[in-house]
């Protein structure tokens, strides 16, 4: 049995018949009450985010998540279609369940979280950063790099990136997938 003591950043536990992973955490103790132990929770099988707080010691109900390597596929009317690297199974899963949508391009390597209790998904996590290619950008002034001035460009994905302005276009670059950040121009 768990106890208040073993929750950590990105636990998923299972509160009020619902899955919630954790996404800070902390302690409030007092001269003359028992410790408290709060957290602040964001909902994997629904759209919510709690607050809760426990007294020290409390009972928690940690659930068990494996992640596994899928591919995506494709999107279409069903939602977003992965493969199981391992076993070649397809899997559909609606916008919700995935991260970061914007940055999904064909072929990319992501991972899906299951809850061994029942194997249905919960969620899809992205890499923590992508490699992707500028589609359209706006022409960049030589040697204005002095200042950080960014500029909007389109990658391959369709999604939208703030990019230096030294940054052009047909170039690759890293993006941060949690932050949707430019991160740095990639040399092929």
């Amino acid at each position: 049995m768990a106890t208040t003591a073993d929750i950590r950043t990105g636990l998923i536990i299972k509160l009020d018949n619902s899955l919630y992973s954790v996404v800070e955490f902390g302690q409030n103790k007092t001269a003359r009450a028992a410790a408290k132990v709060w957290a602040k929770l964001k909902g994997v099988d629904n759209n919510r985010s709690i607050e809760h707080t426990w007294n020290s010691g409390d009972t928690i109900y940690p659930v068990r998540v494996e992640k596994k390597a899928f591919q995506f596929l494709y999107k279409d009317e069903s939602g977003y279609n992965f493969m199981d690297k391992e076993t070649f199974e397809q899997l559909a899963l609606e916008e919700n369940m995935v991260d970061a949508p914007q940055f999904l391009k064909e072929g990319e390597e992501v991972f899906v979280l299951m809850n061994t209790e029942t194997e249905q998904p919960m969620s899809v996590e992205l890499p923590d950063k992508i490699v992707v290619k500028i589609t359209y950008s706006e022409p960049g002034m030589k040697g204005d790099t002095a200042t950080r001035t960014l500029k909007p460009a389109t990658i391959e994905t369709g999604a939208t990136v703030m990019v230096p302005l030294f940054v052009n276009e047909g170039e690759s670059i890293r993006v941060n997938t949690k932050t949707g950040e430019y991160i740095e121009r990639v040399k092929e």
